[in-house]
């Protein structure tokens, strides 16, 4: 059952880029200023080269801070040969769900009509951490921050939300 106050959780925001810094970071602005204006804290902000060990590396340390209940990551999702984000995170995975992408790429349609396919957006539970992987462009952070991870991440939200079943994952 949801509960009748918010519960701010701890969050990571990482983006993934060889290109972006602090000053062009966009979309991991975007990330941040949400969950920030939605009562969540930043724990950690990282901006990370897409390099699949450096990327994995920081994913496990993210998933074993004690601290972090939440990452959010932008850049790396789409098919070049650069982006690896989806491929860093597979092999810490303890469960995928794949509703997620699904959805986001139903709403991303009605914006983006048929180039929503070339996204691999994905979120998953890796130990007892929640992973959202959302592409590097600051409409689709804001399509699915607003639409998706936000309400999921309020354990006010009925029927069910991600908020509520940390605590048993």
């Amino acid at each position: 059952m949801p509960r009748a106050e918010f519960l701010p959780l701890g969050c990571a925001v990482v983006t993934v880029s060889d290109t972006r810094d602090e000053r062009t970071d966009r979309s991991g602005a975007l990330v941040r200023a949400r969950l920030e204006q939605a009562g969540h804290r930043i724990e950690r902000r990282r901006i990370v080269r897409d390099e699949l060990t450096e990327l994995r590396a920081l994913f496990a340390e993210l998933r074993d801070d004690d601290g972090v209940d939440v990452v959010v990551s932008t850049g790396g999702t789409g098919i070049t040969r650069r982006d690896v984000t989806p491929e860093a995170l597979a092999p810490l995975v303890t469960k995928s769900i794949p509703g997620f992408g699904e959805l986001f790429r139903h709403l991303s349609f009605a914006e983006i009509g048929t180039a929503t396919i070339q996204s691999r957006a994905l979120a998953a539970v890796c130990g007892r951490t929640l992973f959202f992987l959302l592409p590097g462009s600051t409409g689709a952070c804001r399509l699915a921050m607003d639409e998706i991870v936000l309400p999921q991440l309020d354990a006010r939200s009925a029927p069910c939300n991600f908020a509520e079943l940390l605590e048993r994952l």
